[in-house]
């Protein structure tokens, strides 16, 4: 019997970003990004059907643009960046429509494992100016921060909370065939 061939792609990070957006006081939105990240893809297909997937983020790396935050992030209240240093995922793409994906798998943030499952849109494939195939993807979906052990939360003086549960998630990753 015959085994697919499985390709395999990576992460170009000087192409791809991982941000999110997270609600303040409830009137605003705070977006933020991981600047140091890693992942592949391996697919037996060239539409990606059923390709698995890994990630793994550096916490250091959360930038929100405001340095202050950005240490409180890192802190026990949020991600307790020293003993966590990593948040890693690992899951599979589905094929639902022409380009249309859902990307489902286990996301471990602060030691808390919680199956998850986002939206994929397959931007293309292409060789670039240097003869390497890339492939497009913008990942979106949310998370329910309170889930992974991101409790911290304050009320200002008129009840309003300081920072909502929902964690809107919005990647846009190019992939190297390696």
């Amino acid at each position: 019997m015959e085994t697919a061939t499985k390709t395999l792609w990576k992460i170009d990070p000087t192409h791809s970003e991982v941000q999110f957006k997270v609600k303040h006081l409830v009137i605003s939105t705070v977006t933020g990004q991981f600047n140091r990240f890693e992942g592949s893809l391996e697919a037996e297909s060239d539409d990606f059907d059923g390709a698995t997937a890994g990630f793994t983020l550096e916490t250091t790396s959360v930038d929100t643009n405001q340095s202050d935050r950005d240490n409180h992030l890192k802190s026990v209240d949020f991600f307790d960046a020293e003993k966590f240093p990593h948040i890693t995922f690992k899951g599979s793409l589905k094929k639902v429509a022409d380009n249309q994906y859902k990307l489902a798998g286990p996301l471990t943030i602060k030691g808390i494992t919680k199956e998850v499952e986002l939206d994929v849109e397959h931007g293309g494939t292409m060789v670039d100016g240097y003869g390497q195939t890339k492939a497009g993807f913008e990942i979106s979906g949310s998370i329910d921060r309170k889930e992974f052990g991101l409790t911290w939360s304050m009320v200002t003086e008129a009840g309003g909370v300081v920072v909502g549960d929902r964690v809107k998630l919005q990647l846009n990753i190019q992939l190297t065939q390696a």
